[in-house]
């Protein structure tokens, strides 16, 4: 498998403070990549820079073999993001977002795509309602359209199912399972759910205070650390910064 995603020696400096220390890392396609790490660690820097949001202190990210920032407007037509704390306009029905956003990213097939994620999201009964009366569970489903409106290659996941019980959270991880074996796309996960990162991840990247602590396959860490499971794996990493990789 190729790497769709690769990330060298990235680092971010706010002033003196040292965000990201210069890590490294790829996302192969049809790969799920779990970054984990405790508030603080680095996560949201990194994401934000991959999402060409935050101009890099040093190194530099590839998507599809292509720079981002010498490529901009290309690589951000092929890169999409849910995070639950970016909410959809309020004031629109989901029809009218999912049309927005296809206009954006210069979706040709409007119809069919809004049909296609629609059947695929269970979103019929919500197509005219207003975005901002939703449930939670229904926003997040809206939201996982809107990001999966202009078939990205590469998908960022932050949280995607915080907040939702646990028939809907595990429908998302259906979904983004199923999705990822038919479309063949890479997806970055930031979870602080143990039990989705084990379930979706080949491979989990561990940060804290700006570097990667450690990486590996969930069976793997757990294995590796003498720990029952990955949240405790998490807990150690994350209080003693002992076991450096």
């Amino acid at each position: 498998m190729e790497n769709l995603v690769e990330v060298k020696n990235l680092k971010k400096k706010y002033g003196s403070k040292e965000a990201v220390k210069g890590i490294s890392f790829n996302i192969k396609e049809n790969e799920i990549l779990g970054l984990l790490g405790p508030n603080g660690s680095g996560k949201t820097t990194t994401i934000g820079m991959m999402l060409g949001l935050l101009k890099p202190s040093n190194g530099e990210i590839l998507i599809d073999g292509k720079k981002i920032e010498e490529n901009r407007i290309e690589t951000l037509q092929k890169i999409n993001f849910i995070s639950p704390y970016i909410e959809l306009p309020k004031k629109l029905t989901l029809k009218q977002n999912l049309i927005v956003y296809c206009k954006l990213y210069n979706v040709l097939d409007i119809k069919n795509r809004i049909e296609y994620l629609v059947e695929k999201l269970r979103l019929e009964d919500l197509l005219n309602r207003v975005t901002g009366e939703l449930s939670s569970g229904q926003k997040n489903r809206a939201s996982l359209a809107k990001a999966l409106i202009n078939n990205p290659t590469v998908l960022f996941l932050d949280e995607p199912t915080a907040s939702l019980d646990p028939e809907i959270g595990d429908f998302v991880r259906s979904f983004l399972e199923n999705y990822k074996k038919e479309k063949k796309i890479s997806i970055l996960l930031a979870s602080h759910n143990m039990t989705e990162v084990t379930r979706l991840c080949k491979t989990v990247l561990m940060m804290k205070d700006g570097i990667i602590i450690d990486k590996g396959h969930p069976e793997e860490l757990i294995k590796k650390h003498g720990r029952k499971n990955l949240e405790e794996v998490f807990l150690k990493l994350s209080r003693s910064g002992d076991e450096l990789y």
